[in-house]
């Protein structure tokens, strides 16, 4: 097998798999889409992060790609539709990071507060200003963590022992951590909250959340952060509240648009703003976060490459299996309708198969069964059931 490893993944995901015997080529960039589908050609797995998008052309260029790391938490560049009609499993790191994105909040909220950038430019241009104006301490304050999922639940947590009072918001009922109050709506949030932090994910539903409207709810004076995806948040509705002085302070971790390489140029309207903190989407950016998504993400895809275990994966219906027996294995992704199973075992039984173990699980329109069985696999078996109308993938593994 090939794997095809983008954006500077952690060398940890390629000892993973180059443990078992997996090529790994490795590129530090993104790829647009011609150059991404060309590069798939021949390629079994593929290793991402943020940058790269995986379309449904990219797809349809590759058809014998089994699976798609996404070495970071958001799975929104994905055509995940696509990849689980090829039956193509995705694989993503919904908590390696976690702690990592939470630490840099904690420091950007304490940054804003004291003013510490304001502080620090003035300190390298010379200028001693050791007023205390405007400068707060973070405890007794107010947080609103709006998205109150891995991350927020977590920095609900760590803002908390800081002596914070903490307040959230989220869509799905969300059980409260601590003495975190739960908002019914995010205006309720926005007026109450003097720190706000944006934790949601990168659903179409979420593009624009943000905006003037909510901006004028905030009260007064207050901080504002964004470390989840840019198109939630309108900059230049950010930029005009900073200006006119309602926003007191802001630190924004992504963007809408964003270089694809290091060293690129970074354009923003909020650049130059005093006590505005722009990071270039390093929330995640530790050695001790990407290690652990290297190693966790890359666990994932050789699992599935080598046995068909698809535990986790965010699009295939999920099985885990033993794959230390050394057993002949079918693999059969396949559309959810009754009868498949049984179908399935008619042919294995048309070819005389004692079928040693089987596990079957579903998710939406997907089935996905995996079958143990003793002896050899006839090809003409797994031409058989390669060729079923229901069939949206099979492997087999001698």
């Amino acid at each position: 097998m090939k794997a095809l490893l983008l954006e500077n993944i952690h060398p940890e995901a390629v000892r993973l798999l180059s443990e078992r015997n997996i090529e790994v080529e490795t590129r530090k960039g993104a790829l647009d889409e011609a150059e991404l589908a060309e590069a798939l050609q021949g390629v079994d797995l593929l290793g991402i992060r943020s940058k790269t998008n995986v379309t449904s052309t990219v797809l349809a260029s590759a058809p014998q790609l089994l699976s798609i790391g996404a070495f970071c938490i958001g799975t929104n560049q994905i055509d995940l539709a696509a990849a689980s009609a090829q039956g193509t499993a995705v694989f993503n790191a919904p908590f390696s990071n976690t702690r990592s994105v939470v630490e840099l909040v904690i420091a950007e909220i304490i940054a804003l507060a004291r003013h510490l950038t304001d502080k620090n430019a003035k300190m390298h241009a010379g200028i001693w200003d050791k007023s205390a104006a405007g400068a707060h301490e973070v405890r007794g304050r107010t947080l609103g963590i709006v998205g109150y999922g891995n991350i927020g639940s977590q920095l609900s947590v760590v803002a908390e022992s800081l002596g914070m009072r903490v307040m959230f918001y989220d869509v799905a009922d969300k059980l409260a951590l601590g003495n975190a109050r739960r908002c019914n709506s995010l205006d309720e949030l926005l007026a109450e909250a003097e720190t706000v932090s944006l934790h949601v994910d990168g659903r179409a539903g979420n593009a624009g959340l943000f905006g003037s409207e909510q901006f004028a709810k905030m009260r007064p004076r207050s901080l504002f952060l964004n470390l989840c995806r840019g198109i939630v948040v309108d900059h230049e509705a950010l930029r005009e509240h900073l200006e006119s002085g309602h926003i007191a302070g802001a630190a924004l971790d992504v963007f809408a648009e964003e270089p694809k390489s290091a060293g690129d140029r970074f354009v923003s309207s909020l650049q130059g703003i005093p006590n505005v903190i722009l990071t270039p989407h390093v929330g995640g950016s530790t050695e001790e976060a990407q290690e652990d998504i290297g190693r966790f993400v890359a666990g994932k895809l050789r699992e599935f490459a080598g046995g068909g275990t698809s535990t986790m994966s965010v699009n295939l219906p999920q099985v885990q299996v033993d794959d230390t027996q050394h057993r002949s294995r079918i693999l059969h992704i396949h559309h959810n309708v009754p009868g498949v199973l049984a179908t399935v075992n008619g042919v294995l039984a048309d070819f005389g198969v004692n079928i040693e173990s089987q596990m079957l699980s579903t998710r939406g329109d997907l089935g996905y069964v995996i079958t143990d069985i003793s002896g050899s696999l006839p090809q003409e078996l797994v031409d058989k059931l390669r060729g079923l109308s229901e069939t949206v993938r099979l492997r087999a593994i001698p």
